[in-house]
């Protein structure tokens, strides 16, 4: 196999002609995100790329290079979502493109590789599968999708209903009222917000798969919900309500209505999102009868490392994350991309 970075026009063709042809490709596997996340936040993306003796197209696995001088330097396939990862036609291709990334991590002194992965590898990088991707089949009617829900969930949507609320679907139109309840919820959370301009390059980028919900309360946005689909599948990756109007059950309008919208849209299936099991997201998410699918993240690291631990539940960030939560929500806004940019 001769491994190779994606460097011109013909190139990008010949791996989005492999992505397509893959069943089990993702939508962040499309080259395009790549050079996204290089214009809104400055990394440098690796996309490497498999080709047989006959030149052609075996696999390919697309890395984004992180340099942080709070978190270190490591390669993640791909950041930022919650999939991506190494996708392959033949064992070959695979185990080229993994030595080849293995190599890169060496040169450029990173301590981890991180593959985001919906299938086992079976490979010998440590893995962890604690992780969830809640999924829900959906029927070709809304109506019928509205039937199957339990009474308490419908008795719960028409609340906000009865309430006055309403929702709107659209793009850029939107995107300050989804910035609004979006930014106020990850500061409520305790995490740095990403800058307003992430999300304008994802519509602007993908125009005909991402969209954004909202939910108002007499012309005032309480929740907010950002989907992107492909192929069968609409994902919602960021959703969040305002908690100060939680007992209206927000939240509850915001998913009716995506799930509205997919089901019109002739979408097969909804992601839910990532969750650990039996926590209160993966409890929420099961209500609405989505399924889960085990995720694989596997690392490659180098000597004497250990798999990161870049998440909330890290006890090291207990303080840093209840002082955020005392910040106003401008000030999060302002200081919060120079951090998160860092936070695969």
């Amino acid at each position: 196999m001769n491994v190779t970075c994606v460097h011109d026009a013909h190139d990008e063709a010949a791996w989005e002609q492999f992505v397509q042809s893959r069943q089990e490709a993702c939508g962040y596997h499309i080259v395009a995100w790549g050079g996204l996340i290089s214009r809104v936040f400055g990394h440098r993306a690796y996309y490497l790329m498999a080709r047989d003796q006959e030149g052609q197209v075996r696999g390919v696995l697309p890395l984004v290079f992180m340099k942080s001088p709070l978190f270190g330097c490591f390669l993640t396939s791909i950041p930022f979502f919650n999939y991506g990862g190494v996708l392959f036609e033949t064992v070959d291709a695979r185990d080229a493109l993994l030595n080849t990334a293995a190599e890169m991590a060496r040169g450029l002194e990173a301590t981890h590789i991180e593959l985001r992965q919906t299938v086992s590898l079976e490979i010998g990088w440590p893995v962890r599968s604690h992780k969830v991707s809640m999924r829900l089949e959906l029927p070709q009617r809304y109506e019928d999708l509205l039937k199957a829900f339990p009474s308490k969930l419908r008795s719960q949507v028409r609340r906000g209903e009865k309430e006055g609320m309403t929702s709107r679907l659209g793009g850029l139109d939107l995107l300050d009222d989804f910035y609004q309840v979006f930014a106020r919820n990850m500061r409520d959370l305790g995490t740095p917000v990403y800058d307003k301009g992430f999300f304008r390059e994802i519509l602007q980028s993908f125009s005909k798969g991402a969209r954004i919900c909202a939910v108002y309360l007499n012309d005032r946005p309480v929740a907010a919900g950002f989907v992107i689909g492909f192929r069968g599948t609409l994902e919602i990756p960021w959703a969040s309500s305002d908690r100060r109007y939680a007992r209206l059950a927000p939240n509850m309008v915001l998913y009716n209505a995506v799930l509205q919208y997919a089901c019109t849209e002739g979408y097969q299936e909804f992601d839910f999102g990532r969750s650990t099991l039996n926590s209160g997201t993966y409890r929420f998410k099961e209500q609405w009868g989505a399924k889960p699918l085990t995720l694989y993240w596997y690392y490659w690291l180098s000597e004497g490392t250990k798999p990161p631990e870049l998440n909330p539940q890290n006890p090291k960030y207990r303080l840093a994350i209840r002082m955020w939560r005392h910040l106003p929500v401008p000030v999060t806004k302002l200081v919060g991309p120079a951090i998160v940019k860092y936070l695969p």
